[in-house]
């Protein structure tokens, strides 16, 4: 008889030496199938290889955990992906469990905390850090259970190209990553400009970056 298939996680960090270390943590109880350092590495390993769960940072190059997030729901609605995070701030925890995240952990917590998120959300169960499951609970029942995170009031495609404008692209390499338009781009950045009431581009950038929207 041969022994039972172990879950199988997709790991997506761009800090090496933390990869490293949750690949030794994970080894023992999953099958770690690749290790990817950025978003749109993640949508398409996860494409190729359909993971039981995926473990994403929120912070990486190219596309976001969280945004990487939406876009793997609106592709595989089951997909189960467990976000691990520096970010201890209760918005973006709501923001996470509003987009579908089955769990929220953050990168100091325990690495126990990170296998028994893992264990819950291949249960279909929702994990979040305990030490902020009470502020995220309560912030859902005092506003609805709708986020807050500043940057929701942009839509999934300005917020890929926001990423890319703070991360120092131009708008030519902007539309070329996104396969759309200079001018797509341009129409795009003055929308966010007046959606977040900044009269800058630099200003634009400095939203992002403060809002965790780009990591760097």
């Amino acid at each position: 008889m041969s022994p039972p298939q172990r879950p199988r996680v997709l790991l997506a960090d761009d800090h090496r030496m933390v990869a490293e270390g949750l690949r030794s943590l994970l080894s023992p109880e999953f099958d770690l199938l690749e290790v990817v350092e950025d978003g749109r590495s993640l949508l398409d390993a996860a494409a190729r290889l359909h993971p039981d769960v995926i473990v994403a940072d929120i912070s990486m190059p190219h596309l976001n955990g969280l945004d990487a997030l939406v876009q793997l729901r609106r592709h595989d609605p089951g997909v189960k992906v467990v976000l691990l995070t520096m970010h201890a701030e209760v918005a973006y925890a709501r923001r996470a469990l509003s987009e579908g995240a089955l769990g929220y952990v953050l990168k100091h917590a325990a690495p126990a905390e990170l296998l028994s998120a893992i264990r819950a959300a291949l249960r279909g169960q929702t994990y979040i850090t305990p030490t902020l499951a009470g502020g995220v609970f309560q912030s859902m029942r005092e506003g609805g259970g709708q986020a807050k995170e500043p940057g929701a009031a942009l839509t999934p495609r300005q917020r890929e190209i926001l990423q890319l404008l703070a991360e120092g692209r131009s708008a030519k390499e902007v539309a070329a990553a996104l396969g759309i338009s200079a001018r797509t781009v341009e129409f795009h950045k003055y929308q966010m400009m007046d959606t977040l009431q900044v009269r800058t581009s630099a200003e634009l950038v400095h939203f992002a970056l403060k809002h965790g929207i780009s990591p760097l």
